[in-house]
């Protein structure tokens, strides 16, 4: 493709890189990120690579973030990853960058950045760095192979998800090939969860509310999840988990964040576009994986009722079809 090669030629032109992604880190945005730097430093060694952001425990085996001084970032192409829009950028500075690229597979939302590019019938990012790769002169080794694996597994829920297509298997077909990685022991990474999760998840399946119109929603206060000792990311982290639930269409997990003053929410689906209510929280995403950042959980209430309707909307509709 010409807009990788244009992509490949501007990395080549910049001596210093940072890497960016989108804020609430997930697996696809953080491997995208860190596998990219690997990839550009095999390809050019010389290079300083960067990849920023905030830093999660929860992703300490993928590698360490960088801290970048404002030096660096006036003298950078940034890179900006798995992110459809600027508010939702995990970076200081944006504008003293002194060039732009991003490359995404969300739904555009607007342009912010120089050079452009975005497929959102990619399952994912990792998935289009992958395709990049092969497609140009960047070196993929065994280290950012696994990366760009885990990043593919994971925003496809082990290629279950709509996005998934025959080309995600040739890049993964290929990338196993080439480079040999052990990507059953990868699994592991990406899916072992502490006890602690595994007793939340089994309190949300008692406790989730399913209304007549098939959506399921539960909120878990501050004091819930220290009780269950965990973090307020942690229900964010396994909503993939209730995926298949025949009573429920669309599901969202609503979790207070004290320390960010925040209230997030994780939305599924398995049918209604939800991403179109999510921006309208400070949030967005894909059709059928999206998330919100709300202050408060009155606001948060409004967004389950949305999305209640929502479901309403869709199921008449199916059935005036059938």
């Amino acid at each position: 493709m010409n807009i990788y090669k244009e992509i490949y030629k501007t990395i080549k032109s910049y001596d210093s890189i940072v890497l960016a992604r989108h804020v609430g880190a997930d697996p696809d945005a953080m491997a995208s990120c860190l596998a990219l730097k690997q990839i550009i430093l095999n390809t050019f060694p010389k290079k300083n690579v960067y990849a920023v952001g905030v830093s999660t425990s929860k992703f300490k085996y993928m590698g360490n973030l960088d801290k970048v001084t404002d030096e660096i970032i006036e003298n950078s192409l940034v890179i900006i990853l798995d992110t459809p829009d600027k508010k939702r950028v995990d970076i200081d500075n944006f504008d003293n960058y002194k060039y732009s690229i991003k490359i995404d597979h969300h739904p555009f939302v607007e342009k912010f950045c120089d050079l452009e590019y975005y497929d959102e019938n990619a399952s994912s990012t990792c998935e289009i760095i992958l395709d990049m790769v092969f497609n140009t002169k960047l070196v993929l080794d065994k280290r950012s192979g696994e990366l760009l694996f885990q990043g593919v597994i994971s925003d496809t829920n082990r290629l279950t998800t709509i996005n998934t297509s025959y080309k995600t298997f040739d890049l993964i077909h290929k990338l196993i090939k080439d480079t040999n990685i052990d990507f059953t022991n990868l699994y592991e990474q990406l899916y072992l969860r502490p006890l602690a999760e595994v007793r939340l998840q089994g309190y949300i399946a008692q406790n989730l509310i399913v209304t007549e119109n098939g959506l399921g929603y539960i909120k878990l206060t501050d004091k819930i999840i220290k009780d269950f000792k965990v973090d307020s990311s942690s229900s964010g982290n396994m909503i993939n988990n209730f995926n298949y639930i025949d009573d429920v269409i669309v599901w969202a997990f609503i979790s207070e964040d004290v320390k960010n003053d925040i209230i997030k929410i994780a939305i599924r689906s398995r049918g209604p576009v939800i991403n179109e209510i999510a921006s309208k929280y400070n949030g967005g995403g894909h059709e059928r994986a999206s998330g919100a950042r709300v202050k408060s959980f009155d606001e948060a209430d409004k967004l389950i009722q949305e999305l209640d309707n929502l479901c309403k909307r869709f199921r008449s509709e199916t059935n005036e079809n059938k």
